[in-house]
């Protein structure tokens, strides 16, 4: 009787620790998985975005003045004729147009000449006059001729450079219409485009809730959607004060540090005005916070246990934004997996 008293007992203990057991089981099996991120402070920039095409800040077409026979010259640097892409220097000759008749009408060694003779004259009247030998009307003259000597030498100087096309400032060729060389061409040809776009500029629209945030010299950061890992730097140039009744925005103007050229004329490009920025601040992502009747809420783990955070919160951007108080750095930031919390949930932290 004794030997089945125990066995009972025996078998009544073990049916608890299964038991035991079965609820350990359930409960671990209860706790909701979730991801964490430890909260560390760390820098955020509010934006207003805007988007735009990006144009070189000095661009110009270069035609003939003269009609002549056409010479497309060589680069001295690769000893080839000037091609499109090529960089050249402000004063550099590009092209040069040869008509012998038009040159001989200019006559630049006789007027040279003319200016020698009549400054020596004057100089000789000078001297007489200061002796007494000339009348002051008789120095006037020679002054006179001696002028428009100078001018006539001048203005055909002038005359011939129309002659040569060359670059009024330092860029890169962008286009270059092709014409046979020794061709005769009309005055008023365009014969070479040139760019200088180390920097650009950017004319944008902003809507008209932005004009108390956005300021002349703020910095600008901007992306071209085909060279999306490389980032430029700019600021605002230009600010209109005038709001638009048909469009509800107001202009500006943006300038582009392009050092590298890797922006191009007329690529689209995203720019990111900064107009506010905190160098330290405790920064989550926007996706996290749920909000509701209770404000902005979001949940951090202790000890395997949700804790509900309200959160009051300052400036954003598009994914992130700054907690100004509801969360202390170090904390463990609950990131995936918060949809279903509720305070004190029981959570279980995964990678």
């Amino acid at each position: 009787m004794k030997k089945i008293a125990n066995i009972l007992a025996f078998a009544a203990l073990l049916a608890l620790g299964a038991c035991s057991n079965r609820q350990q089981s359930e409960t671990v099996d209860l706790a909701i998985p979730v991801s964490v991120e430890d909260i560390r402070k760390k820098p955020i920039e509010k934006y207003i975005n805007t988007t735009g095409t990006a144009k070189a800040i000095q661009e110009v077409t270069l035609s003939t003045e003269m009609a002549g026979e056409y010479h497309l010259l060589n680069n001295p640097a690769t000893g080839r004729p000037f091609k499109l892409g090529d960089r050249v220097r402000a004063g550099q000759t590009l092209v040069r147009l040869e008509d012998q008749e038009y040159v001989n009408g200019i006559a630049l060694d006789a007027k040279k000449l003319n200016l020698e003779i009549a400054s020596q004259e004057y100089e000789k009247q000078k001297s007489l006059y200061e002796k007494g030998g000339v009348t002051l009307r008789e120095l006037r003259n020679s002054e006179v001729s001696a002028t428009n000597a100078k001018y006539d030498f001048e203005n055909a100087q002038v005359r011939l450079s129309k002659m040569s096309i060359a670059a009024p400032f330092s860029g890169i060729i962008v286009d270059l219409p092709y014409f046979t060389k020794g061709t005769r061409i009309n005055s008023g040809q365009a014969v070479v485009t040139l760019m200088n776009y180390e920097k650009m500029y950017l004319d944008i629209n902003l809507p008209e809730k932005t004009i108390s945030e956005v300021r002349t010299g703020e910095e600008v950061i901007v992306t071209n959607y085909t060279l999306t890992e490389d980032t430029l730097k700019g600021l605002v140039s230009e600010l209109s004060p005038a709001v638009s009744t048909e469009t509800r925005t107001f202009k500006g103007k943006l300038l582009i540090e392009n050092p590298e050229l890797k922006l191009r004329p007329g690529m689209f490009v995203k720019a990111d005005i900064v107009v506010a920025r905190r160098d330290s601040a405790i920064v989550i992502p926007k996706s996290i916070i749920l909000s509701g009747n209770r404000g902005k809420v979001v949940y951090v783990v202790d000890q395997s246990t949700a804790r509900e955070r309200r959160i009051n919160t300052g400036i954003e951007n598009q994914d992130f934004v700054e907690v100004v108080n509801g969360l202390k750095e170090n904390e463990r930031l609950v990131v995936k997996g918060f949809e279903t919390l509720r305070n004190d949930s029981k959570v279980k932290v995964i990678k």
